[in-house]
């Protein structure tokens, strides 16, 4: 459906028509001010709530029930962009990875921009080069660059004047237009074109008429700069999504459903598209599971941890519920469907991710905020420039030369790689110590956060079922505690055995097992080295008939209130001791902590383990704050509060359920160990997964966006210092052609101090 109608709200009071809500593909922006000027003629219709997102090119629209989505994409296309309606899920599903990179066009445009600009640049710029006619080779060589090469910047200067509104794409445009126009008059009907002309710069407070000199170099030149900071951004973009794409495809491609009932049922494999509610299926030891549904058949362990973020695998049986897209890590289960497609948890929490995505407050790139005002004054102060020198009778040479002069020198080359190269220096020195910063948008968050939401699982602990602790009962022995009780665990699969085997192996050779018997859901037990033994919950021993002593009794109640999982280990009869199994706090954490609050950050510990448990946790590593016994779903609940609360949040995180909160936040930091979802979902990503590369990546974005903005000043400084002598005719376009080129030099050199930034650790 392309619409969908909801109930009305608090909003909707005293509107009797009821509204509908689609989501609408943006094409053709190519700045923050076009969302924002498709935004305003949508939000002009009456009754229609539009927000316009530049990053993820998509707009919601809210409209009543006399306008239709045909009339929203009129409107949108009337304002000079294309817009259409999202595809079909099942279309993004099994057509999202194999579509063509929109890029890829960019790209080779780009590159055969700078294989045609380079030897224009190289000729001007030494004259040694300068063969015989080297000017009518450079005039071939750019005209390609400047037409074909910035065509993209041709076109939203043209759509922007249709529509009486100026970008960046407008000062380059002119700019480079100009540039190679006036060349192309000087190479014709000028003196530039004469057989072994040379190029020298010629640094001269005179007027000429120009007539001998073209600015072929800067016209090619600042097109393909601006056409890599242009590719930068386009691949920056292509990643938008790709948060939902992966929520889609962790789920189960296929699924074996039940045809039939009692003993002739028979199993059918089929799309899991083709599920429907009701339907029973089957999930096999290592498979996902399809959607949600209700166990009906089989107990098992159920690793959760992709959707939940907790290692702490789930016990499950006949009526339990059991949710999409987590693994069974145990015995055979029967399920019937209860909710699919679009209806399951995994869906909601897509859902959830891209509502905080599209929710997020873009922060306006400072470069053409102040372009909108930067852009048109430069125009006119060229066409009075042009005015003047012809009203004092210096000709229409003379007049010009000085006009062209004020549009190259205005030229922003400087401003177009301001930030893309202090992000490219940036995050080069961040991949080196294993941070990502995910874009400049991210950046102006960093200097204003004060609060820090930390997930406990995979991010403050290891996320890995650990040993932590072995009770012997009196008279019994630690090491043969577990070195028996790993023997008999190495042969089950389930997460808590894998713990106790691997323990068990690292202190020494592990006996054979005989007898293995798994009882689901209880334990394990076999015989070992002439031992009948038993491991598993006190039920199990329970059920064998053997008494745990109070000693032991008390080491499980322990065990369980730090939010540890513990079993009891018996042999002949007789329980000898008990073993804790937890996640562990990582070495790193406690360091971490201290270091975030040394920026002036508040630490809280955000978990879905209960409060004892969380709390253990926090202890450890110095954090006061704690919120535990949250859902998956609540976790952008408690941001959004926080927010409320006027807190500026920086979230850490590794699982898919932190994708939606990683997104709400106004810094979200992803583990490099954790989730794809997550990562995708966050602005930076902490490839090594210590979590004291926190303060670290938050120091470096910090230190990138101060060099952004040193060098958004000094480009805006030089152009407002250098365009009134351009004006007054004391720069030749040559001149300005080469401080325009110094200036850029400038912001690369100051860029390159990021290439210094140390880690603390």
């Amino acid at each position: 459906m392309a619409t969908e109608t909801r109930p009305a709200t608090g909003a909707d009071i005293g509107s009797s028509a009821p509204t509908s809500a689609v989501e609408l593909v943006i094409g053709g922006m190519t700045c923050a001010s076009c969302a924002t000027r498709i935004e305003k003629k949508l939000n002009k219709i009456d009754g229609v709530t539009a927000t316009v997102n530049y990053a993820t090119e998509k707009a919601k629209v809210t409209f009543p029930d006399g306008v239709t989505t045909d009339e929203l994409l009129q409107t949108v296309e009337r304002t000079g962009y294309t817009a259409s309606l999202p595809a079909v899920e099942s279309a993004t599903r099994s057509g999202a990875d194999n579509a063509d990179d929109p890029t890829a066009m960019l790209r080779h445009r780009l590159l055969v921009s700078v294989a045609l600009a380079v030897p224009v640049v190289a000729m001007a710029m030494v004259p040694a080069w300068q063969f015989r006619n080297w000017q009518w080779a450079s005039l071939a060589l750019a005209g390609p660059v400047v037409v074909w090469g910035g065509w993209q910047f041709h076109r939203a200067a043209w759509t922007n004047l249709r529509h009486g509104q100026s970008t960046m794409d407008t000062l380059i445009s002119v700019g480079t237009l100009a540039a190679f126009g006036w060349s192309v008059y000087a190479l014709f009907f000028g003196t530039a074109g004469v057989p072994g002309m040379t190029h020298p710069f010629r640094f001269t407070l005179e007027r000429s008429d120009g007539a001998g000199n073209i600015y072929l170099e800067a016209a090619a030149g600042v097109t393909a700069f601006l056409l890599a900071g242009r590719y930068a951004e386009a691949r920056a973009k292509r990643t938008s999504g790709a948060a939902l794409r992966a929520l889609l495809e962790m789920g189960a491609k296929d699924v074996a459903v039940l045809r039939g009932g009692g003993d002739t049922a028979r199993e059918e494999r089929i799309p899991v598209e083709q599920l429907v509610v009701g339907m029973r299926f089957v999930v096999r030891p290592g498979e996902k599971v399809a959607t949600d549904g209700t166990i009906e058949q089989g107990t098992s362990a159920v690793d959760a941890s992709m959707v939940t973020g907790e290692s702490v695998p789930v016990e499950v049986g006949p009526g339990d519920a059991i949710v999409g897209a987590t693994v069974n890590a145990g015995g055979r289960l029967v399920v019937r469907a209860t909710r699919v497609g679009a209806d399951t948890q995994l869906a909601q929490m897509a859902r959830l991710v891209e509502d905080a995505q599209n929710g997020k407050a873009d922060v306006q790139r400072l470069a053409d905020r102040v372009s909108g005002i930067f852009v048109p004054v430069v125009i006119v102060l060229a066409a009075a420039t042009l005015g003047f020198w012809v009203g004092t009778g210096a000709g229409w040479t003379a007049a010009f030369t000085a006009a062209v002069a004020v549009l190259i020198i205005a030229c922003p080359c400087a401003l177009g790689l301001a930030t893309p190269t202090a992000l490219m220096v940036g995050t080069g020195r961040g991949a080196q110590l294993g941070l990502l910063i995910r874009g400049p948008e991210v950046l102006e968050s960093t200097r204003r956060v004060d609060t820090v939401v930390l997930d406990k699982t995979g991010t403050v602990t290891t996320g890995r079922m650990t040993v932590t602790e072995v009770v012997p009962a009196d008279g019994s022995d630690t090491a043969e505690v577990l070195r028996l009780a790993g023997a008999l665990e190495d042969a089950s699969e389930h997460p808590v055995a894998r713990a106790i085997a691997t323990a068990a192996r690292e202190a020494g050779t592990l006996p054979a097992v005989e007898g293995f018997a798994n009882s689901e859901g209880l334990g394990v037990q076999g015989t070992v080295d002439g031992h009948a033994v038993v491991v598993g919950r006190p039920r199990l021993l329970a059920d064998w008939s053997v008494p745990v002593p109070d000693q032991l009794a008390y080491a499980v109640t322990s065990a369980q209130q730090r939010g540890a999982t513990a079993v009891v280990v018996a042999w002949d009869g007789v329980a000898r001791g008990v073993i804790a199994v937890a996640d562990t706090v990582k070495d790193s954490s406690a360091e971490a902590i201290r270091e975030l609050r040394s920026l002036g950050l508040h630490p809280i510990l955000l978990t879905g383990d209960n409060e004892d448990a969380a709390r253990e946790i926090a202890a450890q590593v110095g954090i006061d704050e704690v919120i535990a016994d949250v859902l998956p779903q609540e976790k952008v609940d408690v941001v959004k509060r926080l927010q409320a609360q006027g807190k500026t949040v920086a979230m850490v995180g590794d699982g898919v359920n932190d994708a939606a909160a990683l997104a709400q936040a106004d810094l979200g930091l992803a583990m490099g160990t954790g989730s794809d979802v997550a990562i995708e979902a966050s602005d930076l990503t902490l490839v090594r997964g210590d979590l004291r590369a926190a303060p670290d990546a938050i120091r470096l974005a910090r230190r990138t966006l101060g060099i952004i903005k040193g060098n958004l000043f000094w480009a805006f400084a030089y152009n407002i210092a250098a365009i009134p002598l351009a004006a007054l005719g004391l720069l030749s376009p040559m001149i300005a052609g080469g401080a325009m080129a110094l200036s850029s030099v400038f912001v690369v050199t100051n860029s390159l101090r990021l290439r210094g930034f140390q880690s603390t650790h």
